[in-house]
């Protein structure tokens, strides 16, 4: 494995999300590279349409599909992935990373979710929950849990 890379639509404006972001990202930078590249969002205007929503989406899911490469193995973190607890999961990306070539590529999509270009191209589709959270919450929860995965 060349590494985890988080890939994220959107900037993180919380400071209370960037400093247990950070705190995890040192935590599994311990075992492995980590990096975290934000993809620009589009504005969505209110009352956006079904059509001007999906267009966000592929505009979006365009920006993200440059920054995978052919041997990256990629999770979508999609509402309708797959479950596992936490141990199961943490085998499974264990087993995962060492059998990947490429990096192991988490994406998150913006407010509107992942365009189905990008869900196309993920390996697996991942949730952590049938709720839906803020881009922003989501990505420090895939921090903790990836910590909880390569720190050991």
């Amino acid at each position: 494995m060349q590494g985890i890379k988080i890939l994220c639509v959107g900037k993180v404006k919380e400071t209370y999300f960037r400093d247990g972001i950070a705190h995890f990202i040192t935590q599994i930078r311990k075992k492995c590279p980590v990096e975290i590249i934000e993809c620009a969002d589009e504005p969505t205007p209110d009352g956006a349409s079904e059509a001007e929503e999906d267009k966000i989406r592929r505009t979006e899911g365009e920006r993200l599909l440059q920054k995978i490469s052919d041997g990256d193995y990629v999770v979508a973190l999609c509402i309708d992935g797959a479950h596992y607890a936490s141990d199961a999961w943490k085998e499974r990306m264990q087993k995962r990373s060492r059998q990947t070539a490429g990096a192991l590529v988490f994406v998150i999509g913006g407010s509107l979710g992942l365009s189905d270009a990008v869900v196309r191209r993920a390996n697996e589709k991942l949730s952590f929950s049938a709720m839906t959270f803020p881009h922003q919450m989501m990505r420090m929860i895939l921090c903790e849990q990836l910590a909880e995965v390569f720190a050991d």
